[in-house]
């Protein structure tokens, strides 16, 4: 009889799970359950990224691609780049990733040695702090503040930086919160960093969802292009969730190394996918602009749905989420959407699922219809007139 708890890595066995898949997995054939717990669009991959997709499984284009990523794909991310977002990349220094996901994972793995810090801002995604436990990193947590809107400060960054900091993680446009940064923010961000050899891990999954001001990119400052890292991809800005498609964009002599860890876990990304993924970077930015505007008016509505049944929240300005503030009904934030969820049938994340910081906050996506979205507030109101008896 084998003994698991002696061969398994106490790293892996001592990560938590993750706190949305908890909640989402909770709603597994339950039909009565009204969910805004999941970042996934609600739109379906618009029609010609579909046939492209078909299409070249039509025509027998079915081959592995070069490990980096077709290269009329890279070509193509590369003039994206520029063209959306002001920033510079030949395509050697783009790959191709199995998702955001994969490219978050290899930027971290490629630049941490044992006992590195990772400085990582929270409330955030919960994929940074274990994929720099299980690179040998040491997650260094900076807690934003409400009273901030949850940005990183200058003064937060300078005071968590060591002689052991290697890598800063910047996720804006932000999962949970939905801040962002604006250009003058991340300036405050660059001139702590500018005379440093610590690298900038910028997570740009929800780049093109920002409404009122244009996304900027902290590689687009001077002296941060060199140093930093873009980890972004096509679940969001497409509805592409499902072709799990991503890429990352870096400086040669980091996407060179970062590349050597793809090729031997991955290979390379799923060929069709690579196709779909061409089309929507040639012919989407019209698909962009539509849901972006739906998703602005679903956020309104939630937003001022949320006041008028007495739950504070600053009002998101990227992503897809918003992130109520729930600790003054005498819950905890586990408590608040267990006893929703089973009372009242309303499933949305406790906030500590992104940090400890979250206690007393829950994140709520708005990649939902209005419709469901105005169920889920219905619920959410019957409920908290219950607690307030």
């Amino acid at each position: 009889m084998i003994d698991y708890s002696s061969v398994l890595s106490k790293t892996v066995v001592s990560m938590k799970k993750s706190g949305i898949r908890k909640f989402f997995d909770l709603l597994d054939g339950r039909k009565d359950v009204i969910g805004l717990t999941v970042g996934q669009p609600d739109f379906v991959t618009p029609w010609h990224i579909r046939e492209a997709g078909i299409e070249s499984l039509q025509k027998g284009k079915t081959y592995y691609t070069s490990n980096a990523g077709m290269t009329e794909l890279r070509e193509e991310i590369s003039r994206y780049l520029l063209r959306r977002f002001r920033i510079s990349y030949k395509p050697e220094e783009t790959v191709v990733t199995v998702g955001g996901s994969e490219a978050i994972d290899l930027a971290i793995r490629a630049v941490t040695e044992p006992g590195d810090e990772i400085i990582i801002p929270t409330p955030s995604f919960v994929c940074y702090e274990p994929i720099a436990a299980l690179a040998g990193g040491v997650p260094v947590i900076i807690e934003t503040k409400a009273q901030d809107r949850f940005k990183l400060t200058p003064e937060a960054l300078r005071a968590a930086i060591t002689p052991r900091t290697k890598l800063l993680v910047l996720p804006y446009p932000n999962n949970p919160t939905g801040a962002i940064m604006t250009e003058e923010e991340l300036e405050g961000i660059a001139e702590v960093l500018r005379d440093t050899n610590i690298l900038v891990l910028s997570d740009e999954i929800y780049a093109e969802m920002t409404y009122g001001r244009q996304h900027v990119s902290i590689a687009s400052l001077e002296g941060m292009w060199e140093r930093t890292i873009i980890a972004s991809g096509f679940s969001k800005a497409y509805a592409m969730t499902g072709w799990r498609m991503g890429y990352l964009a870096a400086p040669a002599p980091l996407a060179e190394q970062m590349l050597k860890i793809h090729q031997y876990a991955i290979m390379c990304a799923p060929t069709t996918s690579q196709f779909a993924a061409l089309e929507a970077l040639k012919n989407g930015d019209e698909d962009i602009a539509m849901m972006v505007a739906e998703y602005d008016r679903r956020r309104r509505y939630i937003y001022n749905g949320l006041k008028s049944i007495g739950v504070d929240s600053f009002e998101p300005e990227g992503a897809f989420y918003i992130y109520p503030e729930i600790g003054r009904f005498g819950l905890s934030s586990d408590e608040f959407c267990a006893r929703l969820l089973e009372e009242y049938k309303c499933a949305i994340v406790p906030g500590n699922a992104f940090g400890d910081v979250g206690e007393g906050f829950a994140r709520i996506s708005y990649a939902y219809s209005i419709k469901h979205i105005e169920e889920a507030l219905s619920r959410m109101d019957s409920f908290i007139t219950k607690l307030k008896r």
